[in-house]
């Protein structure tokens, strides 16, 4: 038995290093030219990196959501992975601090306009606590909750605040100079759409090949779409946002990770008009509220890092960036004690 296994095991393993390095290699080229039709628009990396880039990269959390509902029944899985993506993308926003090696803080070098979209993201995740904590209290609308018509208005509403704040911002501020002048605006979204394109085909295996992953653990529905599911998912937002880093487009990072997790809420109301049993966050165990309470928690530290904008680094990451890891940790830990 255990001969047959190993092969299989190999296997899996070199099934998700082969979409990985699809993925780290169309990520690289999707932050690229993120970053010149953010020049040649206008319209700012913040918000660029908010719907553009979140949107590719989220693109894995819609395909779980979506197949867990619609075809394998497993609405754990579907909460599981959008709660615990929200997690993880909060703290990549940690581990991109530690990998620039600048004594300033990542979120002192990044904007303020960040703020606006970490608090819709803040805004989101506590509507979808209160649903967790006490679905029968939200109104019923067919077979879907009303929270998730919230989730989807928010999410429209969170897009034109950010774009209208980053119109703003850009007529104020002095114009950077030209950096891609040798690429033009059609070529830009052309390499754009092409690379996206193979990051999200790449990307859609991925939740397969992190569930028969996470299977082979033996760990409830809960723990595995938050952590291993979650992560798999998040790659995309890793690879991109690291990216971006390299090239200094802090702000398409960061704009990326936060408006991600703006994203993933507009999923999970997405997920529940598919789930036709009844609202979707009155079918899963009540211990996605460790979740979705710790992913409130991450985003209020990088408010206040991007609010306060420490001049400098007490240890090798920011205090703030040591707050998001730190409640990770202990949410992670927390997650899987009770699974």
């Amino acid at each position: 038995m255990t001969q047959i296994m190993m092969p299989q095991a190999l296997e899996l393993w070199l099934e998700f290093a082969l979409v990985a390095a699809i993925i780290v290699f169309a990520g690289i080229r999707l932050s690229r030219y993120g970053d010149v039709i953010a020049e040649k628009t206008g319209l700012g990396r913040t918000w660029i990196g908010v719907l553009l880039m979140a949107a590719v990269t989220s693109l894995p959390e819609l395909i779980t959501g979506a197949s867990s509902v619609i075809l394998f029944d497993v609405p754990n899985i579907a909460v599981g992975d959008v709660l615990g993506s929200c997690m993880f993308n909060l703290l990549i926003l940690a581990m991109l601090d530690v990998h620039t090696g600048y004594s300033l803080p990542l979120s002192s070098r990044a904007h303020r306009g960040h703020v606006v979209t970490a608090a819709f993201g803040v805004l989101l995740l506590g509507i979808a606590s209160l649903s967790l904590a006490a679905p029968s209290a939200v109104p019923r609308i067919g077979w879907f909750g009303a929270s998730s018509v919230l989730f989807i208005v928010i999410y429209f509403v969170a897009m034109r605040t950010i774009y209208l704040d980053e119109r703003k911002r850009i007529i104020h501020e002095v114009a950077e100079q030209a950096q891609y002048g040798e690429i033009s605006k059609a070529r830009a979204f052309t390499l754009y759409g092409l690379n996206a394109a193979l990051v999200i085909a790449a990307a859609t295996y991925l939740p397969s090949i992190g569930e028969r992953i996470a299977e082979s653990t033996g760990l409830g529905g809960t723990f595995v779409g938050t952590f291993f599911i979650a992560i798999a998912t998040s790659l995309p937002e890793i690879v991109v946002s690291a990216a971006a880093i390299k090239m200094g487009a802090i702000d398409l990072a960061v704009g990326n990770l936060l408006g991600s997790n703006v994203f993933n809420i507009w999923i999970l109301g997405l997920d529940d008009l598919l789930y036709r049993k009844g609202p979707l966050l009155s079918h899963v165990t009540p211990t996605h509220l460790i979740a979705a309470i710790s992913a409130i928690i991450m985003t209020s530290i990088a408010l206040v890092g991007l609010s306060y904008r420490a001049e400098q680094k007490r240890l090798f990451l920011a205090w703030d960036s040591l707050g998001l890891a730190a409640v990770y940790g202990i949410g992670t830990y927390v997650l899987y004690s009770l699974s």
